[in-house]
């Protein structure tokens, strides 16, 4: 009887790598259009929610912010209570200085009722600065006065801001106060933790009828910083960035372009903790309170005593 030949196992079958590869592209690409396309209908949404999709300012355009020569970038912050003038004087000045190596923000608060050389003028309140020249002349003030170099500046007015915290928080910046607060600051605020909206916030913010006066009112300043770092590090208002950064071109005063902006707010996000430590200037026992005869009660500062005291504080010397 014949045997029949032993069946011979086909080799297997290649998978068609190709045909995987171009699902993989083609998928990649879909993901990249779909993001890229989100993220531009958020930031046009976002100049949507703003005044005005505006072009640079002359002051904008003109500022020359110093060089940045080792790991600290300090960023000027300008709070304006503009009212609808065209002239104003800065009701909120902080100093942002970026620790680059470290990854860490050290805010340094000035009290507007200092009293200091404005180049150009006589001596005066610090906030009178921006009235006179704006962000540039309270920049030169600052570097001149406390070899503080500013390298870049964003001011915002408190109608913005207001509006600029519900995009970012949409359900509020969780706050704890100390008191009830409601005088001079056109909401009611109630002791405890809440959840503050654009408008509370700023009331918070700005509330100074206490013991405390002014002080108490920086020290809230920097405890509503902390509280926007944490906020803008959540994962809702990540998703958000685009209109955020969107509403920021209506909303914000700065000489960073959009590009800028984006590359700071990633390299932030991105790169460390991102640990918030706060000063405020006059530090305690380097100031005396003085009444000039034209500009009221101002507070009389050891510039020596401060300036040192900021290099201390944002390792200048590094």
């Amino acid at each position: 009887m014949k045997q029949k030949a032993p069946t011979q196992k086909q080799p297997p079958k290649k998978k068609n790598n190709t045909f995987v590869y171009r699902r993989l592209f083609w998928l990649l690409l879909l993901i990249i259009f779909t993001v890229g396309g989100y993220s531009y209908y958020q930031f046009k949404e976002g100049q949507g929610m703003a005044i005005e999709e505006r072009e640079l300012t002359e002051e904008e355009l003109l500022f020359t912010g110093a060089k940045v020569t080792n790991r600290t970038e300090n960023f000027l912050l300008i709070g304006v209570d503009s009212r609808g003038e065209e002239q104003s004087r800065s009701d909120s000045i902080m100093v942002i200085s970026w620790d680059k190596e470290a990854n860490k923000l050290r805010t340094i608060s000035f009290m507007r009722d200092i009293y200091a050389d404005i180049p150009g003028h006589d001596q005066q309140k610090l906030n009178a600065a921006y009235y006179h020249g704006g962000a540039q002349l309270l920049a030169d003030t600052l570097e001149e006065m406390f070899e503080l170099p500013i390298h870049h500046y964003a001011m915002i007015d408190f109608v913005s801001f207001e509006k600029m915290i519900d995009i970012i928080a949409p359900d509020g910046i969780t706050i704890d106060v100390e008191k009830d607060m409601s005088e001079k600051i056109y909401v009611q605020l109630y002791e405890g933790v809440h959840n503050l909206n654009g408008q509370e916030l700023l009331g918070y913010a700005r509330f100074r009828a206490d013991a405390e006066g002014d002080f108490g009112r920086v020290r809230r300043q920097q405890q509503v910083v902390t509280a926007l770092k944490e906020q803008l590090l959540s994962t809702t208002t990540l998703m958000q960035a685009p209109k955020l950064i969107g509403a920021m071109q209506g909303y914000v005063s700065t000489d960073l372009q959009t590009s800028e902006q984006i590359g700071y707010l990633v390299k932030l996000i991105t790169e460390g903790s991102l640990d918030v430590e706060g000063m405020t200037v006059p530090v305690e026992g380097s100031y005396v309170d003085y009444r000039d005869p034209t500009y009221g009660l101002v507070l009389d500062v050891n510039v020596d005593t401060n300036t040192r005291k900021i290099k201390e504080f944002i390792g200048a010397s590094e």
